[in-house]
């Protein structure tokens, strides 16, 4: 029995709509995969198979629409190396073709002793800045971007993810009961928009009613059960 499709709002809209472009564009798996964590998960999230340019495009699309709607501030955006790098020039591309033009920079992972030197390259960090990244798993990536973007006198001042899977973080090997998501909003003061949330997934399996959408929408389910979070502000 396919499930009656409820009224979105723009902001779930939106969320439904990436879920199916990194679906189809085979960027959100579903299966058995280990992550980092040690954990088998139903569902495996690679956004690095978002690459060629028409996946490009629709992606930092994506990510501005969801930016701007969020309603945060900010004066320019960072991408981490690596793969916020074309992250952060393709979502400052589309911002200004949305009306919002805004610098952005990105690191190097080594420092480059010639030319301009230094691990930094595009416009000077200054202002507020909103970090570009894919996923945020244990927000090391996060916590050196702060220390670089701090380090250039600039504020670190927000994040923008393609997907919160909205699960238990780890430190020390050990589950913690805050997601990364929620220690970089609650412990380190940072507003965190991403363009959909594991509960977004969740939906758009149970929309695809039985057989296949239906299995990967009960593993997917008690994979949130064992090591999902509270998500209450």
């Amino acid at each position: 029995m396919v499930v009656d499709k409820q009224p979105m709002d723009g902001a779930d809209r939106l969320a439904q709509d990436f879920v199916q472009f990194a679906v189809d564009s085979g960027v959100l798996r579903l299966g058995e995969f280990k992550t980092k964590a040690g954990r088998l998960s139903p569902y495996f999230f690679n956004a690095g198979l978002f690459d060629d340019g028409a996946k490009m495009a629709l992606l930092s699309e994506f990510y501005a629409k969801a930016i701007l709607a969020s309603g945060m501030e900010f004066d320019m955006v960072f991408g981490p190396a690596y793969k916020g790098i074309p992250l952060a020039a393709t979502v400052a591309v589309e911002l200004a073709r949305q009306g919002k033009n805004v610098p952005f920079a990105y690191n190097r992972k080594e420092a480059k002793d010639h030319g301009e030197g230094g691990t930094l390259v595009g416009a000077p960090l200054k202002g507020r800045v909103l970090i570009i990244d894919d996923v945020m798993s244990a927000g090391t990536a996060a916590r050196e971007s702060i220390a670089i973007i701090k380090a250039a006198g600039a504020e670190p001042h927000a994040v923008a993810i393609a997907l919160d899977r909205q699960e238990m973080a780890t430190e020390n090997g050990q589950d913690v009961a805050h997601s990364a998501v929620q220690y970089v909003r609650n412990q380190l003061g940072m507003q965190v928009c991403a363009i959909a949330k594991l509960a977004d997934l969740l939906l758009y399996l149970e929309q695809q009613g039985s057989g296949a959408g239906g299995e990967h929408h009960e593993r997917v389910l008690a994979y949130r059960q064992r090591y999902g979070v509270d998500d209450k502000e």
